[in-house]
């Protein structure tokens, strides 16, 4: 995953802020574990430093910082927000960026205990973001594509957790998956969409969902790419509650959502495996939060 040879640790980060953000190089740094494109380094208690560790991520950070400012004023739950940029320089030779801390913990390592209010909270979060986007914004590429065009990334990821010592009803995985393929395409405006809402890209406190973050992945696109995270994230019997209170969706755009909620709930699989095994990009809390979205995929209701 890493493409340089750089070791960001804490005196890099401090380094880094001493010669370009002085005035913050005195509060508090500690790295945050999870950054899949980016390192991460809380910066005292209300700020989040963001090195990138990936090729793709400079142009990531620079997309967030473009339109998250745009996207935030609208939003009802908090979301990170660019306040510094740190540029190339010989200590580091991409750009970085100074962002607003989003408070809670993770939901990949933690559950939610009030399914009707996050229910609601998710519902009204999406509500608010999915408006359509103006031409300029960034396209989906490879994500938001409809479930057809996902075939043999479903067929690859199935194929692989099969062995796993995961056990599925894997004729009804493909029954959903099916529905999804022969559902029609979306045939709106293209609307603001976060592009990657998985467990480990929203934070919950009081046991309900309190903020989103990780928007390097946002597009402009079909709504039922974030929709899948009605299963994803909302404990079971809360789906039905979600799509009342969002009230956007027909059912073709359900029928999409719930089979690309399969397609992610596989990935998130697959990548426990991988955290279990050892493999570089592993992620051991993803496979259990992926098992109880995928059996809430095949739950009606």
């Amino acid at each position: 995953m890493t493409d340089s040879e750089t070791e960001v640790s804490v005196e890099l980060v401090r380094d880094l802020l001493q010669d370009q953000h002085p005035e913050l190089a005195g509060l508090a740094i500690q790295e945050v574990a999870g950054g899949w494109d980016n390192h991460k380094w809380r910066l005292g208690d209300e700020l989040v430093v963001r090195i990138p560790r990936t090729e793709r991520a400079p142009d990531l950070q620079r997309k967030e910082r473009r339109w998250l400012p745009v996207l935030a004023p609208r939003l009802p739950l908090p979301i990170p927000t660019p306040v510094r940029i740190g540029e190339p320089s010989a200590r580091f030779p991409k750009p970085w960026t100074i962002m607003t801390w989003v408070h809670g913990t993770p939901l990949d390592c933690t559950s939610i205990s009030r399914a009707d209010h996050a229910a609601d909270t998710l519902a009204s979060f999406l509500t608010a973001l999915h408006m359509e986007a103006p031409a300029e914004a960034p396209s989906g590429l490879d994500r938001g594509a409809h479930p057809k065009d996902c075939a043999a990334s479903f067929e690859k990821l199935l194929e692989a957790v099969a062995p796993g010592g995961f056990s599925a009803d894997f004729q009804g995985i493909w029954g959903v998956w099916d529905e999804a393929v022969a559902a029609p395409d979306w045939d709106g405006r293209p609307v603001w969409l976060h592009g990657d809402l998985h467990p480990a890209n929203v934070v919950v406190s009081d046991g309900t969902l309190s903020g989103v973050f990780d928007f390097g992945d946002m597009f402009a696109g079909d709504p039922a790419w974030d929709l899948a995270a009605a299963w994803l994230l909302l404990p079971d019997g809360a789906t039905s509650r979600f799509f009342a209170v969002y009230a956007q969706a027909d059912e073709s755009t359900i029928r999409r959502a719930r089979g690309l909620a399969a397609l992610k709930s596989l990935f998130l699989i697959r990548m426990g495996q991988n955290g279990k095994q050892g493999f570089p990009g592993g992620k051991p809390t993803w496979g259990p939060a992926g098992q109880a979205a995928l059996r809430r995929v095949l739950t009606p209701g």
